[in-house]
């Protein structure tokens, strides 16, 4: 008979369940049915009853590394972070010599926002098996976050000279640095367009390929470039502006006709959230606020959405629709406060006192945060509509998530643009100063008056530190990383204007709704 591992490498998920059954009624002492039946549930992503059988597995084998790194795993994927947490640090203190087992705790790591932590593991993991590109993959994007540019480059190009159409690496390797006329892969990335068929590949390596003819100067066919690939992908996910119009309207009109609060939050003041559109200066702010020595960044925190998500009840897997946005207001307001606290606190560095959500989406749950957590400060970063705009249409998101559909077309992000833009008047009407409107451009004018108020408003103490934002070296795991390790520079000021002609449109749209883009 076929061993459970032998069917579950094949992926022959109902001969790995079989098999694994018959093992657990022969030697029921034996931890591996267990485990190979969690990896079939897990496999099947009913991670609900993986969970039990991996408990089950480690209950007969508990020191076993491969079923720890595994468990960790599927608590990440359940957003149970706390718990992954302690499961992968097991890891790491008993050490493990299988490549799968440290490159999937190096991958638990960096869903926690650990990312320096995880470099290790995944050198560990590669230099194990050499061959392994997911294993390299991994590696160099955690290179990348964590700054060691020469490697993440050396990583990237063992990939594609294995695989020369592997688009992930091409798309890493070209937002890593800005290319010149001189140095670029552009010729490289339009042959591998040419041949790419798979739409997740195509989407990639015409960003790749748009980023790199920005770069060099090719305004009009890095225009175009961009224009073909997110037609192409909007096409494919069926976007509909009316699915976040829909959630915008649900906000507004909870908190319009919401009674008073039940209770008064919780007094906890130790977060500071950083919210706007993305690409905006979030992480930029991130990291002048963590340059202070009383604050450290716990990265872009799903902490909020997911508390707000769990008092409203809803089944819908959205984390955030208009039934949610509903539903969440007849919570007690202390309750999202204590979830979110307990959701953040496996994140929080513990060499600060302070520390900062940036996740840009919370501007949605601003309501909740002032309701919540009354001394927590919020910060709203504000940038040029038109470079906004520009902004989210050529970085390339996190394809599978809900909160940038709307990116991959012109108006579709300015209309983005303007129901953010009305709600966030909508929250300064409701609670007047609680958020600080803080512009991306103001700060480049006058980095040090500007830092100074972003500061006091935070309740902060000036420190020169944070005009020294650059020489910060925590990771950053944003389309900005090789940006904030710069110093300040207007670089990014009217970088619209570049492609005037393609933003016609968007700006004609502004000017009909009275929004000025000067």
């Amino acid at each position: 008979m076929q061993s459970p591992r032998e069917a579950l490498s094949r992926g022959d998920l109902p001969a790995a369940g079989a098999a694994a059954q018959a093992l657990i009624q022969s030697r029921p002492q034996d931890a591996e049915g267990y485990f190979v039946l969690a990896m079939v549930a897990a496999e099947a992503g009913q991670m609900g009853q993986a969970l039990p059988m991996l408990d089950k597995a480690l209950a007969l084998d508990p020191d076993n590394t491969e079923y720890l790194a595994q468990q960790a795993r599927l608590l990440i994927l359940l957003r149970r972070d706390g718990q992954a947490a302690e499961v992968a640090r097991r890891v790491l203190e008993k050490g493990s010599d299988d490549p799968r087992t440290l490159d999937t705790v190096g991958c638990v790591l960096a869903r926690l926002g650990d990312h320096e932590t995880s470099v290790a593991p995944f050198e560990q993991a590669v230099a194990r098996e050499p061959a392994n590109l997911d294993y390299r993959y991994n590696l160099a994007a955690a290179c990348g976050f964590t700054g060691r540019v020469d490697a993440a480059r050396e990583h990237y190009e063992a990939i594609l000279a294995a695989d020369p159409g592997n688009a992930r690496s091409h798309y890493g390797l070209a937002i890593l640095s800005r290319q010149t006329q001189e140095a670029n892969h552009v010729p490289r990335l339009e042959r591998a367009v040419a041949n790419a068929h798979n739409p997740q590949d195509l989407v990639r390596l015409r960003y790749a390929l748009a980023k790199e003819l920005e770069d060099i100067g090719e305004a009009p066919k890095a225009f175009a470039t961009l224009s073909v690939a997110n037609a192409d992908y909007k096409r494919q996910i069926r976007y509909d502006f009316a699915q976040d119009e829909a959630i915008f309207d649900a906000i507004e009109a909870a908190f319009t006709s919401a009674v008073t609060a039940p209770s008064a939050g919780l007094p906890d003041a130790s977060s500071i959230f950083v919210v706007g559109m993305p690409r905006t200066g979030t992480t930029l702010v991130d990291r002048i606020l963590s340059s202070h020595p009383e604050v450290a960044s716990s990265g872009e925190l799903q902490a909020m959405p997911l508390a707000v998500k769990q008092v409203s009840g809803t089944r819908s897997r959205q984390v955030i629709d208009p039934e949610t946005a509903r539903a969440a207001m007849a919570a007690d307001p202390a309750e999202i406060g204590k979830l979110y606290l307990a959701r953040a606190a496996h994140h929080r560095p513990t060499e600060a006192t302070r520390y900062v959500d940036k996740l840009p989406a919370n501007f949605l749950h601003v309501g909740h945060i002032v309701r919540s957590l009354p001394n927590a400060r919020i910060v709203c970063l504000r940038r040029n509509p038109m470079d906004t705009v520009w902004s989210n249409f050529r970085n390339l998101f996190a394809t599978q998530s809900a909160y940038y559909a709307y990116s991959y077309d012109l108006l579709d992000t300015a209309r983005y643009y303007a129901r953010f833009d009305r709600l966030m008047a909508f929250w300064d009407r409701l609670y007047p100063g609680r958020v600080l409107q803080f512009s991306y451009e103001a700060l480049v004018n006058d980095q040090e008056v500007e830092t100074r108020r972003l500061l006091e408003h935070c309740g902060l103490s000036w420190d020169p530190a944070c005009l020294a934002f650059h020489e910060n070296k925590a990771a950053v795991a944003t389309p900005s990383a090789a940006q904030v390790r710069r110093s300040l520079n207007a670089d990014g000021v009217g970088r619209w204007k570049t492609h005037a002609d393609g933003m016609a449109e968007v700006g004609a749209f502004f000017a009909e709704r009275g929004i000025s883009i000067d």
